[in-house]
């Protein structure tokens, strides 16, 4: 906190004497080192960290002097509490800057805050495994080295098992790798190099950060063949492209846009037939990861990654951080001849995931296993009646009483986000907050700068705090937060927190 201004000290010999005064009442940097709250600092790193903390401190308080921001008393009250404010200077600046933030966007998988959260099962787990040794590739029953994948692939067949035949878990095999791209990457490279792959003009797509399906084709080296138009594309399109050069036919995710109007698009059911025909693989790059169906939150015709095994695709991608709702990486599962053609790539080390994503990847398949969805967070998120959320945000705003805030409960519509599902939302209701002082921009960011930052997203100049994306966990820092002065909220003067 800066000091109160006091009248500048005139000019002239006095006032240079009386400034030589003010800067020799500032302590020493030995002095400070030694003080109690400080003098824990034992490690050299630590040594080193406040010592210039101290110094950046002393010339910060050099300056106000010069400024004439201090009276002979206001300085004395500031060198008592140097020690204190140092102190709090370390604490903020060790402060991680990857931190949790409470996601009030309203949309679930919000790229830039992490996508899918962790269900407390996958955070157990990742945590039990990360902090010692663990199994990973490691049989325990040969006492022999295993394969780091198996823990994840024995599960994710046997969830898809369950709606395809007995003898599914030995005709299909998975991996997986640091995410969907990476693995849509390493798919073309293995397969496909050299050769043709077939892609619809109308799935030549472009997702955040730049990520370009011709792009990604022509790094793997295999070679992009055009079919069918932006608008239509027909099975028979695909028919007449295919030559002794063809080793796939790729269908792509959509992503996060959708065509309306004068289109068509083949049935994944009519790609695999003709695929079957012509000996040709067929590849879906699926994307979502999602396991059950959306219908029941009123989401229609996003495919299932257990639906399009099912139908017959020879191989299909999905990512493992959106609607399947766990660590980011990326699945490739299909049938053993392709899968194992994967693995063998020299290039499946460079892209495989570690430890953890195994951890909290299995954790979360043997959740879906046993009949527990909803305990991962995107799921339940994605369940939560909207009457729900209404109840939530009008018990918020009942114990609001703030002068200075104008707040109401308004319904709003909540996204899937993370390229998914670009046609649908889903009804909820949000806090819509307005402030006698601050307009909708300075309150938003007034917001993001507590501890833990608020991200909501402004409409009609109020800011919305859309309650579907926000742990109920939340509600009381909420009332508490919105119940105090907002200049009271940490870093709300603009100053870093």
């Amino acid at each position: 906190m800066m000091p109160a201004a006091t009248k500048p000290i005139p000019g002239g010999e006095d006032s240079r004497h009386a400034l030589d005064a003010l800067y020799r009442a500032l302590p020493p940097v030995n002095e400070l080192l030694l003080a109690p709250p400080l003098a824990e600092f034992g490690s050299p790193h630590g040594r080193a960290r406040l010592l210039e903390t101290i110094r950046r401190v002393l010339d910060g308080t050099r300056r106000e002097i010069a400024q004439g921001l201090h009276s002979s008393a206001s300085l004395e009250n500031l060198v008592r509490e140097l020690p204190a404010r140092i102190l709090e200077e370390m604490r903020r600046n060790s402060r991680f800057s990857l931190r949790r933030v409470i996601n009030a966007t309203g949309v679930i998988l919000h790229t830039n805050l992490g996508r899918a959260p962790l269900s407390r099962i996958a955070l157990d787990h990742l945590c039990e495994v990360a902090g010692g040794y663990s199994n990973l590739e490691f049989d325990l029953e040969r006492g022999g080295r295993g394969r780091r994948d198996v823990h994840a692939e024995s599960a994710l067949l046997a969830l898809l098992s369950q709606t395809e035949s007995a003898h599914f878990e030995q005709t299909h095999r998975a991996i997986f790798v640091n995410n969907c791209a990476a693995a849509t990457f390493l798919a073309m490279h293995s397969l496909a190099r050299g050769r043709q792959v077939l892609v619809s003009r109308g799935e030549l797509v472009e997702i955040g950060g730049g990520f370009r399906i011709p792009e990604i084709l022509a790094e793997s080296g295999a070679e992009l063949c055009e079919v069918g138009t932006t608008n239509r594309t027909r099975v028979s399109d695909y028919e007449k492209a295919i030559t002794s050069e063809t080793a796939l036919i790729l269908r792509v995710h959509q992503s996060n846009f959708a065509m309306y109007g004068f289109v068509e698009r083949p049935r994944l059911e009519e790609l695999i037939a003709l695929g079957r025909r012509a000996g040709v693989c067929i590849f879906e790059d699926q994307g979502t990861g999602l396991v059950e169906t959306l219908e029941p939150c009123g989401v229609r015709d996003e495919p299932t990654i257990a639906g399009s095994v099912a139908r017959g695709c020879d191989l299909v991608a999905a990512s493992g951080d959106k609607l399947f709702g766990g660590p980011q990486c990326g699945i490739l599962v299909g049938r053993t001849e392709w899968v194992d053609r994967v693995r063998s790539s020299p290039l499946y080390r460079v892209f495989r995931a570690d430890k953890l994503n195994f951890a909290a990847l299995e954790a979360t398949l043997i959740q879906y296993l046993y009949g527990d969805p909803e305990s991962v967070p995107v799921i339940r998120m994605l369940r939560t009646p909207e009457d729900a959320i209404r109840r939530r945000c009008e018990d918020i705003a009942g114990a609001v009483d703030h002068a200075d805030i104008i707040l109401a409960v308004t319904a709003v519509k909540s996204i899937i986000g993370g390229g998914t599902a670009p046609k649908s939302t889903l009804p909820s209701h949000a806090l819509a907050l307005k402030h006698a002082q601050l307009d909708a921009p300075a309150l938003l960011a007034a917001l993001r700068r507590l501890d833990p930052p608020i991200i909501g997203r402004i409409e009609e100049d109020r800011v919305l705090l859309d309650l579907r994306t926000v742990e109920p966990e939340f509600d009381r820092l909420l009332i508490g937060t919105l119940n105090q002065r907002v200049d009271s909220w940490r870093g709300i003067s603009g100053e870093p927190s």
